[in-house]
């Protein structure tokens, strides 16, 4: 059966003007230009040091008009940054209170919303500038547990500017980073990462059965001989059920073998399998 899931968690931005593609191309870490009306990709908005300052999930309708969700608690500081040039362009950043529908599965005959995006196959995400009667089957955790489940990485204000984009493998996820358009914020450094080898960190996914929570921010340990150290950054934690899904930022030469846990507990993790290569 199809889930149907409210994403509260979520702003809808729309960008539109005759010079929107031409300044996203000069924010964003995607080939705007390049990317296909009708399409969809995750993209990040960096600082000058190349810090990521937001992730968004950009939706290209035309040259003109580009639909960005950002999670909510980014918001205003994601948004001021990236319009922060925008006096200069024909473009406008307008918030838009639309509907915004995850769906896992089949959709149904009845539900025809004004735009569709998907997402990695058996995933869509359906904006609806009406609200739409729909019943919902399914809790937003569970759409934050997919997105950990298939390695797409969350920022929080806990992590805001901490990291480059390669640091949450998005080198290797969708159209998320060109290496060949040109100039965009933070680009040197983003480049100079790949060419240089400057990144030695990746995203890593891990679960465990407990009723605990984790922290945005804080640390995991891992274990040294007969001792444990706190080692990475956890930037995605969703406990649901009594299981908890991590997404832990790390030194990208971990051993296979390598035995961790929670933060001052004895609740060990166990390291999933990322659904694609982290291989640049």
């Amino acid at each position: 059966m199809s889930q149907f899931i409210s994403l509260t968690q979520y702003q809808l931005i729309e960008a539109h003007g005759a010079d929107a593609e031409k300044y996203l191309q000069g924010q964003l870490t995607t080939d705007v230009v390049r990317l296909a009306s009708g399409a969809t990709t995750l993209t990040a908005h960096c600082d000058p040091k190349g810090k990521m300052n937001a992730i968004y999930r950009l939706f290209k309708v035309s040259s003109e008009q580009f639909f960005l969700l950002i999670k909510k608690d980014l918001l205003p500081s994601g948004l001021d940054a990236l319009k922060k040039y925008a006096v200069f362009s024909k473009v406008s950043f307008d918030l838009r209170d639309w509907q915004i529908i995850g769906l896992i599965g089949e959709k149904c005959g009845k539900i025809t919303p004004h735009f569709s995006l998907e997402i990695d196959g058996i995933r869509s995400i359906l904006l609806n500038e009406t609200e739409l009667p729909v019943n919902f089957n399914g809790d937003e955790k569970i759409w934050d547990i997919a997105d950990i489940q298939a390695g797409l990485p969350n920022l929080s204000p806990q992590t805001q500017n901490e990291f480059i984009p390669q640091v949450l493998n998005l080198q290797v996820i969708e159209q998320a980073i060109s290496f060949t358009k040109g100039c965009y914020i933070g680009q040197e450094t983003v480049a100079r990462a790949k060419y240089r080898g400057a990144n030695k960190r990746a995203m890593f996914i891990f679960k465990t059965q407990t009723q605990q929570e984790a922290e945005i921010g804080s640390e995991i340990e891992m274990q040294i001989e007969s001792n444990w150290r706190k080692t990475g950054t956890i930037t995605s934690a969703v406990n649901l059920d009594g299981v908890l899904w991590l997404q832990v930022v790390m030194n990208n030469d971990i051993d296979s073998e390598q035995q961790f846990r929670l933060l001052n507990s004895e609740i060990l993790l166990e390291r999933v399998q990322l659904p694609y290569s982290i291989t640049e």
